[in-house]
């Protein structure tokens, strides 16, 4: 992959820069505190273009400016073409017209509607852009890239709480605790909510918990390294050192190959999933064809990123959607996709290639490729269907008389997949928590514990985790001293720190249960063990609790999706100061366990 070279570039270029994210940054703001895309009054549409029009002028020509300063420089082809393409489209569509050039504006309401959309996503583009070309330098900073990592969220949490308190974001406003509640629950792809989210939000707000939703499934530095890549055409050496221990790339120059490659199974996998859902619900439950849409993209990427959030006031047991079991189908097909993480399902395909080409095409039949389908995607794979069909069994046994006495037959077993299903981490139902017998509900609290695979977009401990603690049993019930599958040896580093994922997973969620229990004494124990186990494992089912926490509660609430969506390993990484490699070994001495 072509790296962008090093340039020497003067000072007046950087403040340029910073002077065209400044006035992109102040469209964002105005477009976000002054309402939609299209004004009622016609006086607005004209006050709200010469606004716009204005302020991109003079972005236009501080672009341009900093644009004759890079013509002594050498970029490659792609960085010239992107700049000249841009530079021209913002001097056709909004200089020129501001000087009355070119005359766009009409009283054709629908050439109106056009052009207002493509002046206020201009301005949105920019600032991307804007913010794409500024010269981040992860390891300059001396910061460790989980360190990144982690702060990376923090900022989307004030960002997301910023905005979901704008005036068009509600219908009767928003305290801050709650707007950086929610903020920080679709971030972290948890989907606990202390305010109903179809009727609490306006379209806009929805929008942004979405939006929310979408940077914290992928993570924002995959968003802002690749728009970096796309809009500069290249990235430091550095920075892309960085992004491949943040995106586990086993290679420095497959970081924005594995960007690209998760940005686009996201687009193909949301997209495929909304256009299911928007055919499997009944249109008799929406106004419009628009709400149906949103309807439908919403939930898409609620489940692919296991947020659940939903707009539906109780989830999937609203009315008539609880008895739609395409759609509860179609939820449970893209949230466990979403949950085998990416590593796990480029393998997948990677296999599926291999096999393919060695079965249908006679030239590669006498080709052999060793190990296509690797270790890790065979033990977590094989560890998410075993937990699905064990945990569908137990679901029907438990609750067939109970809460899914309403449904009938094969029907029944839907149910329970799903509830077998969406604990790990995804977060919808489609039954009455609170009616969960108690075998149930410890059930459904060790899934969320368990959460998805490695590197997806789920929380909880990890199918892998749990994968090698097992092992790691049967392999010391043999007396083995180390623990072998698939003619393959688990490393010691591994099994040292999936023990260490359990122990601080543990201490985390008895922390947070003694801390809530003496914050809020009134509530039942069991509730508060099943909303903290829930948090940590970023599942976001609840049994009611959660618009009922004070606001010290919510932030020890806060505090434990963050941890769980993170790590706590990835904390503790990143803030303990690091030992230099010893030369050295102590005797060993065996300690008395039981």
């Amino acid at each position: 992959m072509p790296i962008a070279p090093k340039i020497s570039i003067e000072k007046p270029f950087k403040v340029l820069r910073y002077v065209q994210l400044a006035l992109s940054f102040w469209g964002v703001v105005f477009w976000i505190q002054h309402g939609a895309f299209i004004p009622e009054a016609e006086t607005n549409i004209h006050n709200e273009i010469n606004f716009y029009r204005g302020l991109m002028t003079l972005h236009f020509f501080f672009g341009l400016h900093a644009f004759v300063i890079l013509l002594q420089k050498k970029f490659t082809w792609k960085r010239w073409s992107k700049e000249i393409i841009w530079r021209l489209a913002q001097l056709y569509f909004i200089v020129l017209p501001h000087w009355g050039l070119v005359e766009w504006f009409t009283t054709d309401y629908v050439f109106i509607f056009g052009y207002v959309f493509i002046v206020k996503l201009s301005v949105i583009i920019a600032f991307v852009a804007d913010l794409a070309v500024i010269d981040l330098h992860y390891t300059r900073r001396n910061l460790p890239p989980p360190v990144i990592f982690a702060l990376s969220f923090g900022l989307i949490f004030f960002i997301g709480a910023f905005l979901l308190m704008a005036p068009r974001s509600t219908y009767s406003g928003i305290s801050f605790i709650d707007a950086i509640f929610t903020s920080v629950s679709a971030v972290c792809v948890t989907g606990l909510v202390v305010v109903d989210t179809g009727t609490h939000f306006t379209v806009f707000g929805q929008s942004v918990i979405m939006a929310l939703i979408q940077i914290g499934g992928l993570g924002i530095l995959t968003f802002a390294s690749y728009f970096s890549y796309l809009f500069k055409g290249g990235a430091s050496y550095e920075n892309q050192l960085a992004l491949s221990d943040i995106n586990s790339s086993n290679k420095i120059s497959e970081v924005f190959r594995t960007l690209r490659y998760i940005l686009g199974i996201t687009v193909v996998v949301e997209m495929l999933s909304a256009i299911a859902i928007y055919f499997s619900v009944d249109p008799q439950n929406f106004n419009t064809w628009n709400e149906r849409v949103f309807f439908s993209a919403f939930h898409a990427i609620s489940a692919f990123c296991n947020a659940g959030f939903s707009t539906l006031s109780n989830s999937v047991y609203t009315g008539s959607f609880a008895f739609n079991y395409g759609f509860q189908l179609i939820l449970i097909a893209t949230f466990v996709f979403g949950g085998l993480g990416f590593p796990i399902v480029s393998n997948v395909v990677e296999y599926l290639k291999y096999w393919l080409r060695k079965t249908i095409f006679t030239r590669d039949k006498g080709k052999y490729r060793p190990w296509v389908f690797n270790i890790n995607s065979r033990i977590n794979i094989i560890t998410a269907l075993a937990l699905i069909f064990i945990g569908t069994l137990l679901f029907y046994r438990l609750e067939a008389q109970y809460s899914l006495a309403a449904h009938e037959g094969w029907k029944k077993w839907i149910v329970a997949l799903f509830e077998a299903t969406t604990p790990r981490t995804a977060g919808f139902n489609n039954i009455d928590m609170a009616s969960l017998s108690l075998p149930a509900i410890m059930l459904t609290m060790g899934f969320m514990w368990i959460g998805a695979s490695p590197a997806g977009t789920g929380g909880g401990i990890k199918t892998s985790t749990l994968a090698i603690m097992i092992l790691n049993v049967f392999s010391m019930a043999k007396g083995k001293d180390r623990i072998e599958i698939y003619r393959r040896e688990i490393s010691n580093n591994s099994v040292r720190r999936a023990f260490a994922v359990v122990y601080l997973s543990l201490l985390i969620i008895f922390l947070g249960i003694l801390s809530i229990t003496l914050l809020e004494p009134q509530l039942p124990t069991r509730d508060v063990a099943f909303e903290v186990v829930s948090a940590f494992g970023t599942a976001g089912l609840s049994l009611g609790i959660t618009a009922a926490l004070g606001y010290k509660a919510k932030i020890v609430i806060m505090v434990i999706m963050f941890t769980g969506r993170v790590g706590m390993l990835t904390l503790l990484i990143a803030f303990i100061k690091k030992t230099k490699e010893k030369s050295y070994r102590y005797p060993k001495e065996d300690i008395n366990i039981n």
